[in-house]
């Protein structure tokens, strides 16, 4: 017999919340606020936002499915099954987090702050779940995967960043799929998706003034930028941006020890060491986002 659905509900810690567990109590939270300009009450009303969004998401899972909760900072140890359907109720970045850990399950994104919250990955309010939980109407966005010539693989939602640990310049070879071919040092490489086009990859593509066409988040493609490369007799500065198709990979070999982590999360990194190998391309799995 095939077990019923099961509903994860995804959240993270309030900012009111993280305050009081660092602080000790509501009175010491609210004193270490005051003393910055702060007033308890925006927290408050945050925090209870978040509560009612979680409750009323709560309410509108069927009573015969099963169900499930996970905070941010336990993902990487929860272990999700073929045939959960996950719930983020928060902001954009908490999709993205919990990408990295499906394998096909739809998301759907629900945003308990909407005049605050953009509301790309998360563009529900909490009444829509009922509805939402009997649709079939998916979006697949395109995610990007980092694969170590040792087997490690990274997945990331908006891009994969490869630099020095540190703030020393990255030493590497770069190979494009062009068959393009430099030694450079750098402050590192940013590989993104069409979601991440809209975040850090812009960044950089609108500092440099850009003619590189971005990618859709629908699109099999990614967009690559090199920044602030560093000419010298060694290194070269002709090589630092382009697109990877479906089928194409950026490949990366370090000349010194460099970490490799996904969507901005420092806490989950690859290291390649001097030698190794890197290949970045158009990850198989795709984050199916409900809509």
């Amino acid at each position: 017999m095939s077990l019923p659905p099961r509903a994860v509900v995804v959240h993270r810690a309030t900012e009111l919340t993280e305050l009081v567990a660092r602080h000790g109590t509501r009175q010491q939270a609210g004193f270490f606020l005051s003393s910055r300009g702060r007033d308890l009450a925006e927290l408050d009303a945050r925090h209870q936002a978040q509560q009612e969004a979680l409750a009323t998401v709560s309410a509108s899972i069927p009573l015969d499915w099963r169900r499930a909760v996970a905070e941010r900072n336990d993902l990487d140890r929860f272990v999700f099954g073929p045939e959960d359907l996950v719930i983020a109720v928060g902001q954009d970045g908490l999709v993205a987090n919990v990408a990295k850990y499906l394998d096909g399950q739809a998301v759907i994104g629900v945003n308990p702050e909407p005049g605050r919250n953009p509301g790309v990955l998360v563009p529900h309010e909490p009444a829509a779940v009922p509805d939402l939980l009997r649709s079939s109407a998916v979006e697949e966005r395109t995610m990007v995967a980092a694969s170590t010539d040792d087997g490690q693989t990274l997945l990331a939602l908006n891009e994969v960043y490869v630099g020095h640990r540190s703030h020393q310049s990255a030493r590497y070879r770069l190979a494009s799929p062009e068959g393009l071919e430099e030694r450079q040092s750098s402050s590192g490489l940013l590989v993104g998706t069409g979601t991440g086009s809209t975040g850090w990859c812009r960044s950089a593509w609108q500092e440099r003034g850009s003619r590189l066409r971005l990618p859709s988040a629908t699109e099999q493609a990614l967009c690559w930028f090199v920044r602030e490369a560093w000419p010298s007799p060694a290194t070269g500065t002709s090589c630092t941006e382009g697109l990877l198709s479906s089928e194409d990979r950026l490949t990366v070999t370090a000349e010194a020890d460099l970490v490799v982590f996904g969507d901005g999360i420092e806490s989950d990194t690859l290291t390649i060491t001097w030698g190794q190998g890197l290949d970045i391309a158009v990850a198989e799995t795709r984050l199916r986002l409900m809509r």
